[in-house]
Parts: C-alpha cells; structure tokens; sequence
C-alpha cells in the first residue's frame, strides 16, 4: 500500500508566533483556535513550540509566586523543536512521535519554512484513514470469492466509523459517542443537546434527479452542515437523508441559534431542487436538550426520540425550520 505524504495528514490552520509575543496572547490564539501548542519562530522558521505541558509548569510557578512579572513566549517554549518534511511519510512520522514521546510536529518545507502541523489527532485520523483503505482492498477481492471472505467482509463493514458515501460519522460511531457523552452528563453534571436534521422533500428529489443526483446532494448538504458547525460539535449520518449533530456542553439556547444557522446557510446555499416549495434544498431540524436534573434517570435514546417528535414538528409547520 502507498504510504501517505505528511501534506494530507497536517493541520494548516497554523500560525507562526513571534518569540517576543506576550504569553498572555499565546494562551489567547490556542484558546481560540483549539490548539494544544503554538509554533514559535521568526520569518517563517520555527524555533520552539509552546504546548500545554509548558502552560501548566508556567501555571504551577504563577500559583507559587504571584508577584510573578510578565514573561515573553521564549521563555518557556520547548526550544529546537522536532520538525518533519512536508515530503515524509506517515511511517516516519509515527517513529519520530515515538521515540521523542511528543504529541506535536511542525511541518517544515525544503528550506525549513513552517507550512503545517502534524499533531497526534492527526496520527488517529491516519490511523483510520489506512482502516478504510485495506476494506476497499478486501471489497475488491470478495467481488471474486465466497464464504469465509464475504464474513470478513462484513466483520470490516462493522468495524467502519465513517458512512462511506459521504465521510461523516456514521450510525455505529454515533451511538458510542451518545452513549459516552450521556455518562459524562450525569458524572459530571453536563448538558449536551441533539439535533436531529433531515433533507425536505428528498424523495421527491431522488424521483425527478435520480439517485446519483441523490447522492450528491447528500455530500452537498453534509458539506454545509460540517462548514457551519463549530469544531466541537460532531455531525452523524443517522440515516437515509437524516443527520444527527451532537452539541456537547450545549443548552437549548445556544443549540437553536446554531440550528437556524443551519437551515438558513443551507437555503443561501441555493441547491437546486424545483419539486419544492421553495425551489432549493432545505432541512428542518428538531431540538432535544439533555442536563443531569431532566434526564439523569433516562437513556440518550430518550433524547434522540425527542429531537425526533421535535423533527416532525417542524416538518408539519412547513418545514425549513428548527422545532
């Protein structure tokens, strides 16, 4: 099998940091962009990177000094940081976070200029992107065989975390990941909330379009809903033309902002769709909001059934819109 590049595998919604940036704004840009580290370096070389780790020994010197002054990025970065070629492999990748026991990699180009960052999620993903990869090889050779082959097969299929038609989570994943942050509301008395989406009038899409045509649309409304969702919020194929969106540490509120978010950018979106009312694809969303005083003694199952009674109400009101 061809090795992956360390071009499809980096995270490029990077920055390079001045070593004399302030710390106080380091903090700011992990905290707003979701990263674990931040590259230090000057013209576009890296010269150091900030993790976590460097944060919490800086925190645990602040909680015993506070008359601690201002302190500059280079003061705690991990200096000569462990950098990759664009050009490696996953391979050489997996060696390097080995051996060193680091979590992050700057991705450097021939003249050692930051263009990415390869981090262990990064490694997961690739993990499984590899996964589905050999299934496709297994596909391909029960086409010509029986039996024992056909088993392993659907042994794979089982296995599978992505619906394979368009690259989201899917049925299976969901389900573990309901379960897991339904423990987590009641252990540590979070709220999370479930979207339940479903395409309007896809049906009658498939019938005039045709399936192929059904199918792209399917990728095309997935697309938007993953472009408008925050980073946190994981999105599942829950079946046919409906989707689950997993709203962690969510209330009802903030859940229905985002919802009408939703259906608004898919409208703008104008997918053509001329057996409907309003000429283009839509969805209707249906909220169900979980916390530990309302549903500590009831299953995720109860919510999605909500979200679910919620979806037909929307849908009965005319559809493209939250209930």
């Amino acid at each position: 099998m061809k090795e992956l590049p360390i071009s499809q595998l980096m995270s490029t919604d990077v920055e390079m940091i001045s070593p004399d940036t302030c710390l106080r704004k380091v903090v700011a840009y992990m905290h707003d962009k979701r990263h674990s580290c931040a590259v230090i370096g000057e013209q576009g070389r890296p010269t150091g990177i900030v993790t976590e780790r460097d944060l919490v020994k800086m925190l645990d010197c602040m909680m015993s000094d506070s008359s601690m002054p201002e302190h500059q990025v280079h003061e705690i970065m991990a200096r000569e940081p462990h950098a990759i070629h664009v050009d490696q492999s996953l391979f050489d990748a997996l060696v390097i976070t080995r051996a060193e026991r680091i979590r992050h990699l700057p991705v450097v180009d021939d003249d050692e200029k930051l263009v990415g960052l390869l981090t262990r999620t990064d490694l997961a993903n690739a993990h499984f992107h590899v996964i589905e990869k050999q299934r496709e090889i297994i596909e391909q050779a029960i086409e010509s065989r029986t039996g024992e082959l056909r088993e392993a097969n659907e042994r794979l299929h089982a296995l599978s975390m992505e619906d394979g038609l368009l690259g989201i989570g899917n049925r299976r994943t969901m389900e573990v990941d309901l379960e897991h942050t339904h423990a987590v509301m009641k252990r540590y008395q979070h709220s999370y909330t479930v979207v339940l989406i479903d395409i309007d009038h896809f049906k009658l899409y498939n019938d005039h379009y045709g399936h192929l045509q059904g199918d792209q649309c399917l990728r095309l409304v997935s697309q938007n809903l993953e472009k408008t969702i925050r980073q946190s919020d994981r999105l599942y194929r829950y079946g046919g033309e409906e989707f689950l969106l997993l709203l962690p540490d969510t209330e009802e509120a903030g859940a229905r902002i985002l919802a009408k978010r939703l259906v608004e950018a898919l409208f703008k979106a104008g997918i053509e769709h001329c057996k409907s009312p309003h000429s283009v694809v839509t969805i209707s969303a249906g909220i169900a909001s979980c916390s530990a005083q309302t549903c500590h003694s009831v299953s995720w199952q109860d919510a999605v059934e909500r979200a679910d009674k919620s979806l037909y109400q929307a849908k009965t009101c005319g559809r493209n819109q939250v209930a």
